[in-house]
């Protein structure tokens, strides 16, 4: 078997060997990213690289609200794994594949005509506006394959299994750069090539995953009886996917809000502050990797009807947050300025001040991001996908209302303070939910 039950075995150990492969996973993601600019910057040029960056929080917007609408489907496939019902099980994967069909058309028929315009929106330099159209153009076309791409990989995790999806996602980046060396390297097909590159690899990653989905999980090889359900079953996947990626996608206008007060401090504060972010960035993956593996372990044991059991797993997982808190805290206050200088060819001393500004600060609070991540997973897991959604709002109203006040107030410092001020509220509201949560269905099940 393939699968892995995650309803009994010490909580501990089980969270930190699915977590692992998913820290990996994103990791790997990260160092793609890096290549991946590495390759446009220096045979394309800047400008073309800059045209790149600035489809980025379109690009982000909606590959944000895919995965967590997909993973918001295969939420029910995991209580339903998780109470053995494997039916259930076969009938949510036909439910979410009909959803995920309608969420490409969807998607794609709402985006691609629009792909300039969203960039005179964002007010796109006129000498990078045309390429960044061409590019995001190309981006929305492959959204079939970025819907499919992360239901197969969210579907595959719901069974217990975090390895597989690390490496088809291996698989996807080695694919990416290939075909990025090849169309921008030999062919000089410059941004498009770049474009297609992503699109053409993760197609072929795609199919890849799908097939070997269907193939090496028995519980999934579908029936022609598991096509029918009612609509209450199809409104109940809706009713999970779409909070979920709502909830992203309001996450994601925080971030563009930040930026927005953030350009109007010069360059050399949005250059220390964007290099200081994916410093924060990679340390922040082995929360994400901890909130996807509790999203599993929640749903899971949800349907099993064990509550005692995700208790466990919450102590369990906010122990490893705290660790991961101290450990990113030594590190970043020790070596933070030497990691900020390995992004620039010719280190910028106000640069590296500027930068480790907002490390100094956040790192003061990154338990709140691992208690966010955990709370949030574990609510959704339970079925409670309301809650999540109001810490978004809540996090989207702190993020902004600091970074305009704060910022025209105490200028620079006062935008780095709407990242922690983000994580504060949006776990305060989660933790109220969880204790909530957990004590209704502990006197439901008495």
């Amino acid at each position: 078997m393939n699968t892995k039950e995650l309803t009994y075995g010490n909580p501990l150990k089980l969270i930190l060997v699915f977590m692992f492969p998913l820290f990996l996973g994103n990791l790997f993601q990260q160092f793609y990213n890096f290549t991946d600019a590495l390759i446009v910057g220096r045979v394309i040029g800047i400008k073309s690289l800059a045209a790149i960056g600035v489809t980025g929080p379109l690009i982000f917007l909606v590959i944000s609200f895919i995965f967590a609408s997909t993973q918001g489907f295969t939420i029910i496939l995991a209580q339903r794994f998780g109470a053995r019902d494997y039916i259930g099980v076969r009938k949510s994967l036909a439910a979410s594949l009909i959803l995920a069909f309608l969420m490409t058309v969807l998607l794609t028929v709402f985006s691609t005509p629009f792909s300039k315009f969203f960039l005179m929106w964002l007010q796109t330099p006129s000498d990078i506006i045309e390429d960044a159209a061409k590019y995001l153009f190309i981006m929305f076309i492959g959204i079939f394959a970025t819907v499919y791409y992360n239901l197969s990989s969210n579907v595959i995790r719901a069974l217990g299994n975090s390895k597989t999806p690390l490496y088809f996602l291996i698989f996807s980046v080695i694919l990416n750069i290939f075909f990025d060396i090849l169309f921008v390297v030999k062919f000089h097909w410059g941004i498009q090539g770049a474009g297609w590159a992503t699109v053409l690899a993760q197609a072929i990653s795609t199919v890849v995953s799908v097939t070997y989905m269907f193939l090496k999980f028995p519980v999934l090889h579908l029936k022609k009886e598991d096509w029918k359900f009612s609509k209450e079953f199809l409104y109940e996947h809706l009713r999970y996917g779409i909070p979920m990626g709502i909830q992203m996608s309001i996450l994601t206008l925080g971030m563009i809000a930040v930026q927005y007060v953030l350009n109007s401090f010069g360059s050399t504060a949005v250059a220390a502050f964007t290099t200081a972010m994916r410093v924060d960035q990679m340390f922040s993956q082995v929360f994400m990797a901890l909130g996807a593996t509790m999203s599993v372990f929640a749903a899971q044991n949800f349907g099993a009807k064990k509550m005692s059991r995700i208790r466990d797993g919450a102590k369990s997982a906010v122990l490893i947050a705290l660790f991961i808190s101290g450990f990113s805290f030594i590190i970043l206050k020790l070596f933070g300025a030497n990691i900020i200088s390995l992004f620039m060819t010719y280190p910028d001393n106000e640069v590296i001040r500027l930068g480790m500004i907002y490390l100094n600060i956040i790192i003061i609070f990154f338990i709140f991001l691992g208690l966010l991540m955990i709370f949030r997973n574990i609510l959704q897991g339970m079925g409670d996908v309301m809650s999540p959604l109001l810490s978004g709002v809540a996090e989207l109203i702190a993020r902004a209302s600091f970074a305009f006040l704060f910022g025209h107030y105490f200028g620079y410092i006062g935008v780095c303070t709407a990242t922690p001020a983000a994580w504060i509220s949006g776990t305060l509201v989660l933790f109220i939910s969880y204790r909530i949560n957990i004590k209704r269905f502990a006197k439901l099940k008495r």
